[in-house]
């Protein structure tokens, strides 16, 4: 269902770091982006003649690693050449946007990726520089390197797209999950399973998605690969079963006369809240099944009596909240594992869960976290926990800090058959 690359999704794509004249009107006459011929960015804009002036409709995105929604806006900007009075010289082409609540965010030194999408229309998206979201948009659109001054061209076609970084092209606003011509056969399937009365309970869904791939996967002898298979498909079947239960209700409308925009808007919250929450529950459902599949020793922050200091309620904890409080037990055989599907600063979360646990252990899927991020998190005793795959998206002295979930589970292992 998903498309494999971003060349998909769009034709081109080049980044730079803002300069004050890109950021700041004030040492501007107007909001003007030059620079875009100098890597190439002219084929997918064209050549616009003296005095002709090309529009494009253009999604302008601000991102920052600790806020979970972004700021957007949608208008339309203006691609010209500046010395269009000046028939004597050569054109000198530049990208004009006009002053919008995003603009209003810039800072001289942000990071600024251009993108001509396939529908003809232009992506601006902006972020901190050295933050986690500039590293992830440099992983999804394939930018190695930025130089201090002038625009980088990307290579669209240089990965794959993990699961984590087409949610990132979701909140982009470009829908990641397309219809494939095998939907309306998994659609039929779905519905036998669970009915047309609306999504069953995230474990039944996700026991579904793992059994719909028993043959593709070996659980134990790849754990690192198969929750991601197992998120990728769950993903796909949340998506072919959401877009049937969307449609029915469109086709509804809402309100007495159908056109009631208030009714329109809360449900649309709610189809945006059940995607985010799911992912989390099924997240942690499929490292429950994991576990148990390699035979570990185990228990989860729910229920009576499962909680540690300051009635914290850690995700994991091996082998279990009993030997935890038990002060006997040898502290060297505990472990707490957090999860969490993206860190942002939830991560320090973990930190908290646990006392008598020196080094902690954080599973997630989230790529391309930044260098001070990481370093951050090894000073405070917080080992990362990524599935391999996406380990290709850290730099390579990050990636020597990281663990993969094979490895814990090995760890795991290790300990309690020595209980």
């Amino acid at each position: 269902m998903p498309a494999k690359q971003v060349s998909d999704y769009c034709e081109g794509v080049a980044a730079k770091y803002l300069s004050a004249v890109d950021a700041d009107p004030k040492r501007s006459n107007q909001h003007e982006i030059g620079g875009l011929p100098s890597v190439g960015f002219k084929q997918y804009l064209g050549e616009p003649a003296k005095l002709e002036k090309r529009v494009f409709n253009a999604r302008m995105v601000y991102l920052k690693d600790e806020h979970d929604t972004p700021e957007m806006f949608e208008d339309a900007v203006t691609w010209y050449d500046c010395r269009e009075n000046q028939p004597h010289r050569s054109p000198e082409y530049r990208l004009y946007y006009k002053s919008n609540p995003v603009t209003e965010l810039l800072n001289p030194g942000d990071f600024f990726l251009i993108a001509k999408l396939r529908d003809n229309s232009l992506l601006l998206a902006f972020t901190p520089a050295n933050s986690s979201l500039e590293l992830q948009l440099r992983a999804l659109f394939g930018i190695d390197n930025v130089r201090e001054k002038g625009f980088n061209a990307g290579n669209i076609s240089k990965s794959g797209l993990l699961l984590p970084l087409r949610l990132l092209l979701e909140d982009l606003g470009i829908e990641a999950f397309r219809a494939e011509p095998d939907d309306d056969e998994w659609l039929a399937r779905l519905l036998a399973a669970f009915g047309y009365n609306g999504f069953p309970a995230t474990a039944r869904f996700s026991a579904f998605a793992r059994q719909s791939l028993e043959n593709e996967v070996d659980a134990v002898a790849e754990a690192d690969a198969t929750l991601l298979a197992w998120m990728e498909r769950e993903e796909k079947l949340f998506r072919i079963f959401e877009r049937y239960f969307v449609q029915q209700r469109l086709r509804e409308g809402f309100g007495e006369h159908g056109d009631d925009v208030d009714a329109f808007i809360a449900f649309s919250l709610s189809v945006q809240n059940r995607r985010k929450s799911r992912v989390g529950h099924a997240f942690e459902g499929h490292l429950d099944t994991l576990f148990r599949l390699h035979g570990l020793h185990f228990e989860q922050g729910r229920g009576k009596g499962r909680v540690t200091e300051n009635n914290a309620k850690p995700d994991f904890l091996f082998p279990d909240f009993g030997s935890y409080h038990n002060p006997v037990f040898p502290t060297q055989n505990l472990r707490i594992l957090g999860a969490k599907t993206t860190c942002k600063d939830r991560w320090r979360q973990v930190l908290s869960e646990a006392a008598r646990i020196s080094v902690k252990h954080l599973v997630t899927l989230e790529p391309a976290i930044s260098l001070a991020q990481t370093e951050e998190m090894r000073s405070h005793q917080l080992q990362l926990v990524i599935p391999q795959a996406i380990h290709a998206t850290y730099t390579p002295a990050q990636q020597g800090g990281l663990m993969t979930l094979d490895h814990f589970i090995r760890e795991i292992r290790r300990l309690q058959a020595n209980c």
